[in-house]
Order: structure tokens, then C-alpha cells, then sequence
């Protein structure tokens, strides 16, 4: 039996930063230093932030994923996002995405890029779906195994449109995994 949760998305909170590092620290092989989200959170101007939130049938409340995006002139930068393993492929990640990219539209925000590692097909696949095209390769990227990144970017972000992609998406399986 499928496990029945509600999701809520919404901005983080300083109490929220012990779960936010855990989820950092078991989904990626370079998780960000500790102080990192605080800094982000209380210290960066152009640093937005966001957490999703299940709301399990017991009343207890769980953070399960992160968004950090950094506004750098006129782009938005993903910087990380990630789902606790146990609720990965939940389009909790679509979720958190979507999210950040509406908020950043209505900030004239234009079009946001990222990196992903090459191998990560799922993480791929749901930007994809978003709107992200593959716009370049950074060689060696990642230090951990000196694997590539491919540089993704999803431009005209006031036409954002999450009917049209959830369509796109009914078509794709998976979801993003915790690598960046």
C-alpha cells in the first residue's frame, strides 16, 4: 500500500535547516558545508529558498525536499534541489521546481539555468519537462569523480505554464534523483 501524504510548498525556515542539511548530506557526494543553508537563508539578499513539507496521516509534518535559487542579475541560478530518497519520483522535485520558477518570474526573472551530471537521466528528464534545454557542457565538473555537467536553461520564464507542463510531464517517467 502506497504511502498518503500531503505536500506543501513553501519558503524555509530557520528551523527547517537541520532536515534541509541531512537531505543534502545523504543525496549528494559533495553535500554543501554546514553552515552553507544558514548562510543562504539569513545572509545572501539574492538567495531564495524553499522546502516541501508531507503532511503524513499520523498530524506529523516532515521536511522531504529543497530549493535553493540564486537570483544573479537578470538569471536564476538552481543552485541545488533534492527529495529525501524515500520520497523521491512523488513529483515532489516538479513541485519545488515550479514553485521557484513562478516565484522568480514575478520577480522579471527571465530564464534560469543549472548544472546536472551527465548521468543523472531522471534529474534530465524532469528539467526537461520543465522547459530546460541543454545549452552547454562544463568538462569535469564535479570534483568527487571529475564527471561533466551539462549546463541546462529554460528561458521566457513569465510564459510559464504548469497546466502545459504537467502534460509534458504525463508523458516522461521518473523524477529527480539527489544528484545535482
Amino acid at each position: 500500500m502506497e504511502n498518503q501524504f500531503s505536500i506543501t510548498i513553501r519558503e524555509m525556515r530557520q528551523e527547517d535547516i537541520p532536515a534541509v542539511q541531512e537531505i543534502d548530506r545523504i543525496s549528494f557526494s559533495l553535500p554543501w558545508p554546514a553552515s552553507a543553508f544558514d548562510y543562504e537563508l539569513n545572509e545572501n539578499p539574492g538567495s531564495h529558498l524553499w522546502v516541501a513539507e508531507v503532511g503524513l496521516p499520523e498530524g506529523v509534518t516532515k521536511v522531504v525536499g529543497l530549493l535553493v535559487i540564486w537570483l544573479i542579475i537578470d538569471e536564476a541560478h538552481i543552485a541545488t534541489i533534492a527529495t529525501a530518497p524515500e520520497f523521491r519520483r512523488k513529483e515532489i522535485a516538479r513541485r519545488l521546481l515550479s514553485t521557484g520558477l513562478k516565484h522568480v518570474a514575478k520577480l522579471n526573472i527571465n530564464s534560469a539555468t543549472l548544472e546536472v551530471r551527465t548521468n543523472n537521466t531522471p534529474a534530465i528528464n524532469l528539467y526537461h519537462s520543465l522547459g530546460f534545454e541543454i545549452v552547454g557542457t562544463r568538462p569535469r565538473y564535479y570534483v568527487d569523480n571529475h564527471e561533466d555537467a551539462l549546463i541546462m536553461t529554460r528561458y521566457h520564464l513569465k510564459d510559464f505554464d504548469e497546466a502545459g507542463e504537467r502534460l509534458t510531464f504525463a508523458s516522461l517517467s521518473g523524477g529527480a534523483d539527489g544528484t545535482r
